[in-house]
């Protein structure tokens, strides 16, 4: 299970991550108000402002003050460390 930081303590796990969107279009706006109608909205921006919303296979809404490319970033870092040991352990093996 890969784990991402989403600023300020929080983390979500990355396994259930489906998309990493900017909250400035219509549409995601139109989704986090939904989410939040629904019970489904879970603020992590520590009340500053939102610069990503991460969406979830649980249709879980998440909002994060950190910006979308870095924790984009972050979560392609921690893959990128899972293939490392993968193909170290692999090799190991052989």
């Amino acid at each position: 299970m890969k784990l991402i930081n989403i600023g300020f303590g929080n983390i979500v796990s990355g396994d259930r991550v489906v998309a990493i969107v900017s909250p400035e279009s219509a549409p995601i706006k139109r989704i986090v108000q939904d989410a939040r109608d629904k019970g489904l909205l879970i603020d992590a921006s520590c009340g500053r402002r939102t610069r990503a919303v991460i969406i979830t296979d649980s249709d879980h809404i998440i909002l994060s003050a950190i910006q979308t490319e870095t924790i984009a970033g972050r979560a392609s870092v921690k893959e990128d460390i899972a293939e490392t040991k993968d193909d170290g352990e692999i090799e190991n093996e052989e």
